[in-house]
């Protein structure tokens, strides 16, 4: 064999070793990506249980606002024979502010999630100005809604877009006058590159406090009839809960607010407080009627507030 052969050999021979391994990591791909395409197929052709009817019942335009629970009973899918509420009795008048109170499991998130229709109850009704959510389209429902969770979800995308998820066919000035509601515009125009600065994954460029006020500035962008605010307080310190309540304030105006609420000094100004326990609604009235009582509100009541009054 010559050196030019030798030559020749050597740089075949790595050539074809070098394709050889690129193919084998090539390979693992393919399968890799034929095993998640085989599970998004899945995904898209699953059946979804709640559809809108054939012909779905137009609700009311404008719309009043007005919920009501009509001896609802619902039991979880995942857990039969377990009532998460049972026989619930719920009226709430438009414009009126509406507090659930009571201790974990008593079914409060599970009437947010009956009311946005991710579930539907085994018994009884729910009705959206005066029309059962059952025989409405979903969409239509839920544009109806406006949620502050107590975990907020930020977009890994700019302060601008975050804001516009709310409704995204919004103009720029409706964003910024929705974030200047919420109190969100002093810390985004501060970002080194204002409403168009990176929020990062999640939202790791931001605290608690700015993060819930995002998501306030969403809820005022949509401008929906009725209001639902899943402890949007509960996690924050005394300066980030106060510029949240200040915009909670400018949210609510004029609309009909359910809150979820574990601390009742929050909901004190609600105009009407329903105690829940046990899948059940226990007692009504205002934060004074129930506190002079002898129930379950006024027992939580003494133990937060006397846990205050010692800090």
């Amino acid at each position: 064999m010559t050196g030019g052969e030798l030559m020749e050999f050597i740089v075949y021979a790595i050539l074809v070793g070098s394709g050889a391994g690129a193919l084998s990591e090539v390979w693992t791909e393919v399968l890799q990506a034929a095993g998640a395409t085989e599970r998004l197929i899945e995904l898209l052709a699953t059946k979804p249980q709640i559809e809108a009817p054939a012909n779905p019942t137009r609700l009311p335009v404008p719309s009043r606002g007005e919920v009501r629970f009509e001896n609802v009973t619902f039991e979880y899918p995942m857990r039969p024979g377990v009532s998460a509420l049972k026989g619930v009795m719920l009226d709430v008048k438009p414009g009126e502010t509406v507090a659930l109170v009571g201790p974990s499991g008593a079914g409060k998130t599970t009437t947010f999630q009956l009311l946005q229709r991710f579930f539907d109850p085994q018994a009884g009704r729910i009705l959206i100005d005066g029309v059962d959510i059952k025989t409405a389209d979903p969409a239509e429902v839920r544009s109806l809604l406006a949620l502050v969770p107590q975990d907020t979800v930020i977009f890994g995308d700019t302060a601008f877009e975050n804001v516009r998820y709310g409704r995204p066919n919004a103009t720029e000035a409706e964003i910024r006058a929705a974030a200047e509601a919420a109190q969100a515009a002093e810390f985004i125009e501060r970002l080194p590159q204002g409403y168009h600065s990176f929020l990062g994954e999640r939202g790791v460029t931001l605290s608690g406090g700015q993060r819930q006020r995002v998501a306030i500035a969403r809820a005022i962008l949509r401008d929906a009839p009725i209001l639902l605010l899943d402890e949007a307080t509960s996690a924050l310190d005394a300066e980030s809960e106060r510029l949240v309540q200040k915009a909670l304030e400018n949210l609510m105006r004029r609309k009909t607010t359910i809150v979820i609420a574990h601390r009742l000094a929050t909901v004190q100004r609600a105009d009407r407080i329903v105690v829940m326990d046990h899948g059940g609604i226990v007692a009504q009235g205002t934060h004074k009627q129930l506190v002079e009582g002898d129930g379950l509100y006024a027992r939580l009541a003494r133990l937060q507030f006397t846990g205050l009054a010692a800090e």
